[in-house]
């Protein structure tokens, strides 16, 4: 049998996902929280550009798939969870470091370890990814990079943010875990979401894809880094109003 390569292509890029997410576990435990959240975006391009390279090599392989799974725990729900950990012990202590754990109180320990169920859901949608075959051109729940990006994302509003009222938003911890309650729900939820896949670069059939790319630029442009959680915000409003024109039609 011919070696080829290109098989082992996306693999590698996968691979590279998994080692960025490792290295953004290691730097916000260390306390780099804002080089441990680029890290995290740059798992999230790698993770972008393994299933194109897939796609365009035409090598598609079951341990592709797992292996895409199984960095994505790490990147999208393992490393997150720590960068929400360490926000949400500085909002509790004013401090990256925790107290004695005899001075942790039962209502800090809940807030504590609350952050851990973006990593419990993450892992559970993945789980589901892998063996619901409606998800070959559609996602069903939020997907997990979108997600994480947009947790991390919050903190790189508090750096850049001079509006006072989002900042105490976002530093508030009852504000924080509603955040995490609501968007665990919607990892594992019910409910059809849009795939940014083309099949081709026509417009029949990729409206919605335009549309969403379009105005992300935008918002990009105008707010930029302040922009990622309102565009996943609009992703899972525009997955709404798609699956109810798709119902009317």
């Amino acid at each position: 049998m011919r070696f080829s390569i290109k098989r082992y292509i996306p693999n590698f890029i996968t691979s590279l996902n998994l080692l960025s997410g490792c290295l953004s576990i290691v730097l916000a435990f260390e306390g780099y929280l804002l080089l441990a959240v680029y890290m995290i975006f740059l798992s999230a391009l790698f993770d972008f550009f393994d299933g194109m390279t897939a796609r365009l090599l035409k090598v598609y392989s079951e341990i592709g798939k797992q292996l895409d799974s199984l960095a994505d725990v790490v990147s999208f729900g393992v490393a997150p969870s720590v960068i929400v950990f360490s926000m949400m012990k500085n909002i509790i202590y004013d401090s990256l470091y925790l107290p004695p754990l005899e001075n942790l109180s039962f209502t800090a320990i809940l807030f504590l370890i609350s952050p851990f169920l973006i990593a419990v859901f993450s892992g559970i949608r993945l789980a589901k990814f892998n063996v619901d075959t409606r998800q070959n051109d559609s996602f069903i729940g939020l997907p997990s990079p979108a997600n994480a990006l947009f947790f991390v994302s919050l903190y790189i509003i508090t750096l850049v943010s001079d509006n006072n009222l989002i900042n105490h938003l976002i530093q508030n911890k009852v504000f924080l875990l509603v955040l995490i309650l609501i968007f665990s729900l919607l990892l594992i939820a019910e409910f059809p979401m849009f795939s940014l896949k083309f099949k081709n670069l026509g417009l029949r059939g990729n409206k919605i894809r335009f549309i969403f790319i379009g105005l992300s630029a935008v918002l990009l442009i105008l707010l930029q880094s302040i922009a990622v959680p309102i565009i996943i915000i609009f992703y899972i409003l525009l997955s709404a109003i798609n699956n109810w024109i798709y119902n009317l039609d």
